[in-house]
């Protein structure tokens, strides 16, 4: 008996031995490490397709980020800008070509950020979620979220190519409308004109019984933020042939499923609750939603379809 227990004792304590060699290890190369394509020099931007690599925080040489930018020759200072943020696939090139035609017929600078992550499939937090929490639940501060990022690089094109707009607009497919719809909400502050999330398969319901990412019980000031997020231009684009949730990465988890069976769904549903939450706390509520007819989960025809609520508002 006393042999059982001793090599029961040895072998548990080699488990948490590795448990605790693999967390930290896996702490380190996500969160240590220097991460992202080497930076590039400081040069306005050129005309039509170029990209750019700056450090995705202005305190930190932590990681680096690439940018996709498309400048129309005729496009000058004032005229509008346009973030489009990529889905899952983190493939931000591809969505920057979907919007070229777009960016020359309506005289658009689209800025298109990659949020490259080779552990995208496990680490989901770090872009749709905002990054407000670490992998391991930690939580991080205001400068190391998502959201911060786009106001950096619209800060560092400002600086770099003499731009004085104020506002941009901001288009996000999939798990981008994820990103979308949450920097709205919880990024009030931020320098968005018009908001535009585009087919989200997980939405944040101003729920303060439940946890981020399906609530705001666990963030700090969650109703006061989102309070003010009411007040935004937020446009949700729902595709009315986006029924199917085998059609990209679709979460399913039990409080998932309660958000609706599908991304069509889950869309009316979190507008109508939200809808709801405003009128009962007697919250300025400005958002709007719009489905679109005869299109799925197809970022390129959702990208078309943005295009009036950006001449719009």
């Amino acid at each position: 008996m006393n042999k059982v227990y001793t090599v029961f004792k040895k072998t548990l304590f080699y488990f948490v031995c590795l448990f605790l060699f693999i967390s930290v290890s896996g702490y380190i190369y996500v969160y240590v490490i220097p991460k992202g394509p080497e930076v590039t020099a400081a040069n306005p931007l050129k005309t039509e397709k170029d990209s750019f690599v700056i450090y995705t925080y202005k305190d930190s040489k932590k990681k680096s980020i690439r940018v996709w930018t498309y400048k129309p020759e005729g496009w000058k200072d004032q005229d509008k800008i346009v973030f489009v943020m990529h889905g899952g696939g983190r493939n931000a090139d591809d969505y920057l070509e979907a919007w070229i035609d777009l960016a020359e017929e309506n005289n658009i600078l689209v800025i298109a950020p990659e949020f490259e992550n080779k552990l995208s499939k496990y680490t989901m937090n770090d872009y749709q979620e905002g990054n407000l929490f670490t992998y391991f639940g930690t939580k991080n501060g205001h400068d190391e979220w998502a959201f911060t990022v786009v106001e950096n690089i619209f800060d560092h094109v400002k600086t770099i190519n003499s731009i004085s707009n104020s506002t941009y607009d901001i288009f996000g497919h999939s798990a981008g409308g994820q990103f979308v719809h949450r920097m709205v909400m919880l990024m009030p502050k931020s320098r968005i004109k018009t908001a535009i999330a585009a087919n989200a398969g997980l939405y944040t319901f101003p729920n303060s019984n439940l946890k981020y990412p399906y609530g705001i019980k666990n963030l700090e000031h969650g109703e006061e933020l989102i309070e003010e997020g009411f007040g935004k231009n937020l446009i949700l684009l729902t595709g009315e042939l986006d029924n199917d949730p085998k059609l990209g990465t679709f979460t399913t988890t039990d409080l998932a499923m309660k958000q609706g069976a599908n991304r069509l769904e889950r869309g009316a549903h979190f507008y109508n609750a939200s809808e709801k939450y405003a009128y009962d706390n007697n919250i300025t509520f400005n958002w709007k939603i719009d489905t679109v007819l005869n299109v799925g989960h197809d970022y390129r025809k959702m990208s078309e379809s943005s295009i009036k609520w950006l001449s719009r508002l």
